[in-house]
């Protein structure tokens, strides 16, 4: 896959996504769906070293686009996550003049409502792929109920299944 594809379909995907995996609909589909350029393990493993790494949580794109086109292509999706920041100054201003508008307030409910069912629908796949076992099961659904119902920090939920799951491989449980 040429650099420059990789440029225009990051692009597109930062452009229509309002948070770090917002884009991970439109990235599985154009890169694991249509042009089988990653496997969804390989698209799991770009977005788990994108997400591990400090920084925004959109910088797992850096990742896809070097497994598609090595360093070209991870500097061409470098690219393409800061071009939107260079275009938002100019929206903003329009929108925040309009920004009490009926419409404009039912317009970003709308988006953020799409973006949470598009999230919902590409993680789906990428679950079945990451989910391998009871072990693996059990971790998503512990996990899932600690940061839903406790003010348990994130990091710690993450050191924790880490631990586990490292366990579980060590003494063969599945």
């Amino acid at each position: 896959m040429s650099w420059w594809l990789v440029y225009v379909l990051l692009l597109k995907a930062s452009l229509t996504s309002f948070s770090g995996l917002g884009s991970l609909p439109m990235v599985r589909n154009d890169f694991v769906v249509e042009r089988h350029v990653l496997s969804d393990r390989e698209l799991n493993t770009a977005v788990a070293a994108g997400r591990t790494g400090p920084g925004p949580f959109g910088l797992y794109l850096v990742c896809v686009g070097y497994v598609a086109d090595g360093i070209p292509g991870a500097l061409a999706a470098g690219a393409a996550l800061v071009t939107p920041a260079f275009l938002a100054l100019p929206a903003m201003l329009w929108i925040g003049k309009r920004a009490d508008s009926p419409f404009i307030k039912r317009l970003i409910r709308s988006v953020v409502l799409s973006g949470a069912g598009l999230l919902l629908a590409s993680n789906i796949p990428l679950a079945r792929d990451a989910i391998q076992g009871p072990l693996t099961l059990s971790l998503l659904v512990a996990s899932a109920a600690v940061l839903t119902f406790t003010k348990i920090e994130t990091v710690w939920v993450i050191l924790a299944g880490a631990i586990v799951g490292m366990a579980g491989h060590y003494l063969q449980i599945s």
